[in-house]
């Protein structure tokens, strides 16, 4: 019989009272401002950052969870009686924590030989952050309570990982700026202009859909954005920054043209909100039309 554990790392941005509940692992990466360093999530909650973040000078430094950190996770999970391990991880093109995940489960057999045919680790890209894969990963420990396999969880993660997209909207572009994501020149005139990126971000990368003017016609263009993108009728989940207001006028919005409200609401960790800021509203969801 399949005991399966399901873990993942911070970025995923469930709370800690969350991951507790639910039962998963989860390994944090780190925040630094200055010569202080915290884990993410247990050391610090979300909200902690982003009073930190508005009162530093500077953006903070965030870094990968090490190989080694991987393979005693692994190995405290092996001793639990585990016999499958699901690790559901951080954009693999936007840090090194999923190339070490893979690291780790080479170097954590080597170690442990007798560990071979007693339990198997599976390695799942999320191509993105914050609740592209949150949310999933609720969903699969409600399947795995009703008897899912291996197997169908995997081609679960697979299916929605290969099918979804995220649009945002940052509010300020100072981040952006200063973590080099955006030139200051651009992130400058965009400022100066009134102008808000939309941005998609999809299968590992991102795209500016629109330069949006004015914070009053983000709502609207968001749902047009979503309208013309977005599978009908399929689950959603919104992202936000410290204020979830902007997101919140979007699901209604939504709800009105689909009838169906958001799944749940994320707001994101530090790795994201040091790229793209602690003000921004965005969605989650199935994209349209996926080659």
């Amino acid at each position: 019989m399949q005991k399966i554990m399901i873990m993942s790392d911070t970025t995923c941005d469930l709370s800690k009272e969350t991951i507790e509940e639910l039962g998963i692992k989860v390994v944090p990466l780190k925040i630094t401002f200055g010569n202080e360093t915290y884990k993410e999530t247990f050391d610090k909650t979300t909200l902690e950052i982003y009073e930190m973040m508005e009162k530093s000078p500077e953006i903070p430094k965030t870094s990968a969870v090490n190989a080694y950190e991987f393979e005693e996770a692994y190995k405290e999970i092996y001793e639990q009686g585990y016999t499958d391990i699901i690790y559901v991880g951080i954009n693999s093109k936007g840090s090194a924590t999923f190339n070490n995940s893979l690291m780790a489960k080479e170097n954590f057999f080597e170690n442990n030989p007798e560990a071979k045919g007693k339990i198997n680790i599976h390695n799942i890209d999320s191509k993105c952050y914050t609740g592209v894969y949150g949310y999933p990963i609720k969903e699969a420990v409600k399947k795995i309570k009703k008897g899912a396999t291996v197997d169908e969880l995997i081609a679960y993660f697979t299916e929605w990982f290969d099918s979804v997209s995220v649009y945002v909207v940052p509010l300020t572009l100072k981040y952006a700026k200063k973590s080099g994501r955006i030139s200051a020149a651009a992130a400058f005139a965009g400022e100066m202009l009134g102008l808000k990126p939309l941005i998609e971000f999809r299968d590992g990368g991102t795209t500016t859909l629109e330069k949006i003017r004015g914070e009053k016609n983000i709502v609207s263009k968001v749902v047009a954005c979503l309208e013309k993108n977005m599978v009908p009728q399929s689950p959603y989940v919104l992202v936000c920054g410290k204020d979830d207001t902007l997101s919140r006028e979007i699901e209604k919005e939504l709800y009105k043209k689909f009838g169906r409200k958001a799944e749940d609401c994320f707001t994101v960790g530090a790795a994201v909100a040091a790229n793209i800021g602690i003000e921004f509203c965005g969605v989650i969801c199935r994209k349209k039309n996926v080659q």
